[in-house]
């Protein structure tokens, strides 16, 4: 990618420099996120912070050296290690599907004895990276190639392949959403990326007899949740009596009947946010919302700041994948999507999403430190 002229290109930053760089309002927003994910997990646990409340605040404690730690390393080195870091992902995938630990009818999870860890989320950043790396440098002749987008189409297909083996549809689908994302914005033709959209569609009659009994069960209760009330319309039953109970300004903290009497299930992850607009009503949710908007369009705005297409890259596809967290989780407890387990990132409970949000948010923050820096036409590194 040519420099602007009249620019010298930044070849190295000092690190003091990095450290003044560091965005500070991206991380309190972040914290203040975490923040309520504590509130919230104290009220679904029956106003304790044992089990889920406490661990929260410090897993996020924790995880935030990583978002600091990934932050501050050379920009080129995670150029570097993109490939190494995507071939990492693919193995752990596979290591679940011969060793991986059983719940709730999947396979998804390696169990580290102090959590469970899932690769599937981590995948998910590794190809950010590997795709970033791919189109980094592309020229506009070069991505008018259909051969181009042939190594980038293996790399978002093989991992999809694999988590939906798990299965996990959701994150599969998520995968595929994300990698489009990066496609359009590195420069990929709108109709290319219709036209594989267009044949994916085709073929989903063609994948009904391979999902799971429980997947196909949520597509059936996603289209008419009353005809199995007691049963798998349960969940989507609850959720959207919870919302309507809470009304405008909610019922107040730790008082809602539907997650306090148990009514409600799963409170502490994939129905929290059904549990903040018992709560805290409307103007709750809507406040969570956009403060999820808010670090959404933060990152947009890191994108545009950035003169490496890999950084730009980087800050894009992360944004859309907290864009599609947010929009999948929001989306199923509220009936307008499918029950797909999807949490809230740094509300809901969870080890496994909450270490690769701010991983996810380190790289963010990293396009920004390095924003200047020029990388080279065919991948310097």
């Amino acid at each position: 990618m040519a420099r602007p002229p009249g620019k010298r290109a930044v070849t190295y930053i000092p690190i003091v420099e990095r450290l003044r760089s560091i965005r500070w309002g991206l991380f309190a927003l972040l914290s203040l996120t975490a923040a309520i994910g504590v509130v919230m997990l104290y009220s679904a646990a029956g106003a304790s912070f044992s089990p889920w409340a406490a661990n929260h605040g410090y897993r996020y404690l924790l995880t935030a050296t990583f978002l600091f730690g990934i932050a501050l390393v050379d920009i080129r080195i995670w150029l570097r290690l993109a490939y190494p870091g995507y071939v990492v992902g693919i193995l752990l995938l596979l290591f679940v599907v011969f060793f991986g630990t059983l719940g709730g009818g999947a396979q998804r999870w390696i169990d580290l004895g102090v959590m469970r860890l899932q690769p599937s989320e981590l995948m998910k950043i590794a190809l950010i990276v590997a795709l970033a790396r791919y189109f980094n440098g592309k020229t506009l002749e070069e991505m008018g190639k259909i051969t181009t987008l042939l190594v980038p189409l293996g790399l978002v297909l093989l991992p999809a392949i694999l988590i939906f083996e798990q299965p996990d549809l959701g994150t599969s689908i998520m995968v595929v959403a994300v990698g489009g994302i990066v496609f359009f914005c590195a420069g990929v033709r709108w109709w290319k990326i219709l036209l594989v959209l267009t044949v994916v569609a085709g073929t989903i009659p063609l994948a009904w007899p391979f999902l799971a009994t429980y997947q196909k069960n949520r597509v059936l209760t996603f289209l008419n949740p009353e005809n199995d009330p007691l049963g798998t319309g349960y969940h989507i039953i609850q959720s959207k009596i919870a919302f309507g109970s809470g009304g405008l300004f909610g019922k107040g903290f730790t008082q809602g009947t539907q997650s306090q009497l148990s009514f409600l299930p799963e409170t502490q992850t994939d129905f929290i946010f059904a549990l903040i607009a018992e709560e805290w009503g409307m103007l709750g949710a809507l406040v969570i919302l956009g403060l999820y908007m808010v670090i959404i369009f933060y990152c947009l705005w890191v994108s545009m700041r950035s003169r490496s297409q890999f950084g730009r890259l980087l800050a894009i596809g992360f944004s859309a994948n907290m864009f599609f967290y947010v929009f999948a989780n929001m989306g199923m407890v509220t009936g307008l999507l499918p029950v797909v387990g999807v949490p809230l990132p740094l509300i809901s409970w969870g080890g496994t999403v909450m270490i690769a949000t701010m991983i996810s948010m380190g790289f963010v923050m990293n396009a920004y430190i390095f924003r200047k820096v020029v990388l080279g036409l065919h991948n310097d590194g």
